[in-house]
């Protein structure tokens, strides 16, 4: 639903209720993926897409049906057989479920506020049940990246859980189902959530043009990251040295990061091991709100580094930031297993984690860590 969020804020905008049909779940090879939407209004107005044509007719009437007749949710699934295949369409061989709402706007003010965030280009995330008892159905939370939320499902346990479901895909930047219980725990009798992020891809910002950048980047983008490589040195910064860089940045790293907005997903990596580059961008890094900042050197190169940095002002909470030397200690030696490290311990301060084997310890598999965002010094 949020891929058609411009189309149909114009609709909330001006009060008018609309039916939306999103696509839940997929098998085979059904031709769009979760969280596709096509919608009606009260006028037979249609926008966006379900199926690329398939069964869009019959999707089109389910949307009418819920207008006329005020029917809040139904989840439809549409698949290929021999009697159904030439009446909906769906020829491709593939399963697609339907979930069908009605939307009255005034009615619906998280919906609202969610659909104007990801118009204007900024993280949102919707949670709707999809499946599960008939009075819940349809019941919608809207979560910023913040962790602040709207709406809910009448149940404090429930209304957590899904918040924190819903933050972790944000954060991720996916669509998916989930599946959770309709008291908030895993067990008991189970619903459906169809979670829908629009965002950005964080961006990850890989300073320093050697060898070990290259790995970097790639296990960057493996992670979902918008990657660029910056480096002072034009000889070493070059396209064809990071082919999978999404951008690559001729400019003093400092003067760079100055040029830029980041926001709390933002990680940051530092390779140069050099103090004339290392120095004044960390020293700005430290004091920006972005979730990860790591250094490459020796413990020598960290100590020497720290006291460069006090002596520009960087303070000891700021210094407490630093992921110095970076990574995890996995014993990597090679470029991919340094960049391996380094991945690692960016996912354990994403979600929490101590970074220990899971082997014998008692720590949570899953982590449910509320989103901080750093404040400005």
């Amino acid at each position: 639903m949020l891929d058609i969020a411009e189309e149909l804020l114009g609709w909330c905008e001006r009060g008018r209720p609309f039916a939306v049909a999103t696509v839940v779940a997929t098998g085979g090879s059904a031709p769009r993926q979760p969280g596709a939407a096509l919608a009606v209004d009260a006028d037979g107005t249609v926008i966006g897409s379900v199926s690329g044509g398939c069964v869009e007719g019959a999707v089109y009437e389910l949307c009418q049906q819920a207008l006329a007749d005020g029917e809040a949710a139904v989840l439809e699934r549409f698949g290929y057989s021999d009697e159904d295949a030439f009446a909906v369409g769906l020829t491709c061989g593939g399963v697609i479920d339907i979930f069908v709402q009605r939307v009255d706007p005034a009615a619906s003010p998280e919906l609202a506020g969610a659909l104007a965030t990801a118009a204007a280009g900024r993280a949102a995330a919707v949670a709707r049940i999809v499946k599960g008892p008939a009075e819940l159905l349809g019941g919608t939370m809207a979560v910023a990246p913040d962790g602040s939320y709207q709406g809910g499902f009448g149940d404090p346990e429930l209304d957590r859980t899904v918040r924190a479901e819903t933050a972790a895909l944000l954060d991720a930047g996916r669509t998916a189902t989930v599946e959770v219980g309709a008291d908030g725990s895993r067990c008991g009798e189970p619903l459906t959530l169809l979670i829908e992020s629009s965002v950005p891809p964080p961006r990850m910002l890989v300073f320093g043009a050697i060898d070990f950048a290259a790995a970097v980047v790639r296990m960057g983008k493996f992670l979902g990251y918008r990657v660029t490589v910056c480096d002072a040195r034009p000889v070493f910064a070059t396209e064809a040295r990071f082919p999978e860089a999404d951008e690559v940045v001729v400019d003093w790293p400092h003067r760079y990061l100055d040029s830029q907005e980041l926001d709390e997903r933002t990680v940051m990596c530092v390779l140069t091991h050099d103090a004339k580059f290392d120095v004044p961008l960390l020293q700005r890094a430290l004091r920006l709100p972005v979730a990860y900042v790591g250094a490459m050197g020796s413990r020598r190169t960290h100590l020497h580094r720290l006291d460069r940095l006090r002596e520009v002002g960087v303070t000891e909470r700021e210094l407490a930031r630093l992921c110095s030397p970076i990574g995890l200690d996995l014993g990597a030696r090679t470029p991919e297993e340094t960049a391996l490290s380094i991945a690692a311990e960016i996912v354990a301060h994403r979600r929490g984690g101590t970074g220990v084997p899971l082997t014998g310890a008692h720590t949570p598999i899953h982590h449910d860590v509320p989103r901080t965002v750093h404040s400005v010094a």
